[in-house]
Parts: structure tokens; sequence; C-alpha cells
């Protein structure tokens, strides 16, 4: 007796068994299958099942190969006595679904090799190379999810079990961001801070990865504006305390012994990594992660790159397509990073021509591209004034979202000393309320809102 092919099998079981159909047809796709009538024969599944939503017979398929001028004639003859052929002979279910989905991801991997090859060679000029990994990666990733959606009566005890986890969260070490995130930044999650040239992106994104290594996280700073020591020379005025002009006169001995207590007291690490402007994307990122695993066991809490817009993206070229484009596709594989390592990652972008020297900068100042704040899950402005500056403060105004009501706090204040790269809480005075008129009844203060959440704690989880 002669052993039937898998994609015989496959074709087979789909005419005759309801199950196997419904779970199959949705992952399997008809460039899946090497000779040319088992391609045809499945395409008239797909196409049957998208119009009918029900299991085809024998006779329909036959039917519709009629009226395909597409395939020739042997095709045509070769798909037909296939078709006659099947008979409905009983299989395991579990066995058959297995093997269907590890022939699937064997096919998908062969394929996806087949395209790098085309792509290496240069046979597909709209893709660059870079995007190579993700190719694979996308292959590597074909499963059949047993998952298909939250069903709202079936699934609440799920839900209500969801409802009281307790969220794994980054928190900053300035009060009110955490307020305005319930607690800090979830992982999976994309963060950017807006702001124009010189304001304090760059001081920002610093003072963040120091304050998360003295919490005791693993941090990744990313740049590709400054270089590594240049980067370190803020966070060891910050950590240090120290005016950063005055850093290169500490006495070596001194300096040692300051940095090493700073490592005895956390068990946190800071790796600071260099690439060339506009030359590094997610791809890069992710062999730095690897490389980073390998030969240093180091796997990151929270991720910064400084940032957004220099950056390069792992599916276009530059020079293909156009700017919002371009940086929208940044920013999904930033947030793709950011989901597939389970942590949240920080970066910045430059306002517009119109949002330099803007007191009240709007998510409509964002350069280049608005299908950044579409990606972001948080996004806030940071605003300099001279009035602010004198008083040693900058303006934080959210723009976007998706941990908290962005009406509560959507503009507050937090005390900055630039020449040790610090930010700092400030009490709640005057100064906080640089808001507009029709928006002075609508804030609370923030020991009301602290207030509240204190006693919201018994219905909610999260930690202010």
């Amino acid at each position: 007796m002669t052993t039937e092919k898998i994609e015989l099998s496959i074709l087979r079981n789909l005419l005759f068994n309801e199950q196997f159909y419904r779970k199959v047809v949705p992952f399997v796709k008809p460039e899946y299958f090497e000779d040319h009538h088992e391609r045809i024969i499945y395409e008239e599944v797909w196409n049957f099942a998208s119009n009918y939503d029900t299991v085809p017979t024998s006779e329909v398929l036959i039917i519709n190969l009629q009226d395909r001028k597409d395939i020739t004639e042997e095709s045509y003859s070769l798909a037909v006595q296939t078709l006659k052929s099947f008979e409905d002979i009983a299989i395991e279910h579990n066995w058959l679904l297995d093997t269907t989905e590890k022939w699937c991801k064997d096919r998908a991997i062969y394929l996806a090799l087949l395209e790098s090859i085309k792509i290496a060679d240069g046979g597909e000029q709209e893709v660059s190379k870079d995007a190579i990994p993700s190719i694979l990666q996308e292959a590597l990733a074909i499963s059949f999810d047993e998952h298909v959606g939250h069903d709202y009566v079936d699934n609440v005890q799920e839900r209500y079990d969801y409802y009281q986890m307790k969220e794994y969260k980054t928190p900053f070490d300035i009060e009110k961001f955490n307020i305005v995130t319930k607690g800090g930044l979830s992982n999976k999650t994309l963060n950017i801070a807006l702001a124009g040239t010189g304001v304090g992106k760059s001081l920002f994104m610093c003072h963040m990865a120091a304050a998360a290594l003295q919490q005791g996280k693993n941090v990744l700073y990313i740049t590709m504006e400054m270089s590594e020591e240049k980067i370190a020379e803020r966070i060891d005025a910050n950590l240090l305390n120290v005016n950063i002009k005055d850093i290169g006169q500490i006495p070596e001995q001194i300096f040692t012994q300051r940095v090493q207590e700073i490592g005895r007291k956390t068990q946190g690490r800071l790796i600071i990594k260099e690439y060339p402007t506009a030359s590094a994307h997610s791809g890069h990122f992710k062999a730095l992660l690897s490389e980073l695993s390998l030969k240093k066991y180091f796997k990151p809490d929270i991720i910064f790159v400084d940032y957004l817009n220099i950056c390069a993206s792992s599916r276009y070229k530059g020079h293909i397509v156009n700017s919002y484009t371009y940086v929208k596709a940044i920013a999904e594989e930033l947030r793709g990073l950011a989901v597939e390592n389970d942590l949240p990652v920080v970066s910045a972008t430059q306002t517009t021509r119109s949002g330099f020297g803007n007191t009240d900068v709007d998510i409509t100042d964002t350069s280049e591209s608005f299908g950044l704040p579409a990606t972001a899950d948080f996004m806030f402005a940071l605003i300099s004034t001279e009035e602010l500056e004198q008083s040693g403060r900058i303006m934080v105004k959210q723009l976007k979202n998706r941990y908290n009501d962005l009406t509560y706090y959507r503009r507050f204040t937090v005390g900055i000393d630039r020449p040790k790269m610090k930010l700092y809480n400030v009490e709640d005075s005057d100064a906080d309320n640089i808001l507009d008129t029709e928006d002075e009844d609508t804030f609370e203060t923030f020991e009301e809102e602290s207030s509240k959440q204190n006693r919201l704690n018994k219905f909610s989880q999260f930690v202010i």
C-alpha cells in the first residue's frame, strides 16, 4: 500500500472533516503546495471558504475548475483526477493537526529562504536586505493558535482575574509621571518624549536610565546622536550629583570609588551602545540583545533609543518611501521590539519647525510623521520657557496616554537641574498650574488625585 503524501491528506480532509477544515484553512496558504494541480485545488477550497463559509464537495470544486482560464489542460486533468480519488478515510485528528502545522512551518521556512536569497542577490529592488531576519522570523512563528478571541460572557472569570493582576511596571522616580501612568511604564510599550532641539530629550532619557539603574533594573541605552562616552558622562553627572563640567576634574581614585559604590548599591547593570546615525534598525537591536545575552549574560528590563527619527527601518530604504511611512515603520518596529522582548522602550522625537519655541506644543507638532503618535502608547511634550528656566522647571504636557485618562494632569511641571542632568519632584505651586483657562476647573490637585487613588486601591491592584 502506497503512503499518502501529507499534501493529499490535507486536501482530502479539507473535504471530509469539517473540524479540521475550520482549524487549518486560516493558516494554510496556496503557495505551500509545491505541485501545481494541488495548489489550484487548495485555491478553490480557499475561495469557496471565503464566499460560503462551509466545506466544499469534490463535485463543486470540479465545476469551479472548469471555469478557470489560467490553468493548463494537464493541470486541470490532474486536479480532477485527484479530487475523484478522494475518499472519506478516518484519521487521528490531533496527529493530523500537528503534522499539518509542522508541514506549514517547514514550507514557510523554505519559501522564506528562497525569498531571502532573491533579496540578497538584488532580485527585489523595493525590499532591503535588512528585512531578511524579519522574513525568516515570520516563517518561524507559524502556529495554529488556539486563541480565537475573548468571549465577553464566557471569559468573565479570566477577565476579572486580569483586572486583579498586578501589572509589572518600571516606575519613574518622578511622582507626577507615576500618577499619570498608574505606577510607571508597562512592558510591551513604546513611550515617546517630544521636544525641540536643546530642550532636554537626551537629559530626560539619561535621567530615566540612571533612575532605573538605581532601582536595580538592567538598562540598555542605544545612542545614535552622541557617543557612548558622552551619554556615560551625563549619567555620571546625574548619579554622582556633580556638575557635568566638573566630571573631568574629579581625582581618579575618588571617581572610581564613587562609581563602585553605585555598583554595590544596585543589582542592575547599564550598557550603552553607540551606532552611526541613521544606520541601525530593530534588526541590529535584536542582534545586540542576542549578543549581550550570550557574551555578558545581560537581559535588559528597559531600552532607551536616542532617538527614533535617526534610526533606520528594517523594512524600507529611506529613498523608496516618504517620511510618514518611514518614521511610522520605525515606530512600529521599535514597538514590536518591546512586545517581543516583554519590556518598555523609551525614545524621543523632534518637534516641527512651527513647534520649535512654541509654549504650547501639540501632538500635531510631531516632526516628519503623524504615524509616530498613532503607534506610541505614551507620548508627552517637554516644554521650556524663560520663566520656567528661571524657576528651574520644565513643563510636561501629555499628548497621548494609553495608561490613564489623558485629561488628568494634561500639563504639569517637574524640577530640572541641567548642570547635573537631573529631574526632580517639586512641590505643587502656581508654577504647576500653567494651564489654559478652560482647563483650570478640570484638573484636581495632585494631593486630591493621590487621595483618590488610595481610595480606589481596594478595587484596582496597581501601585502608585
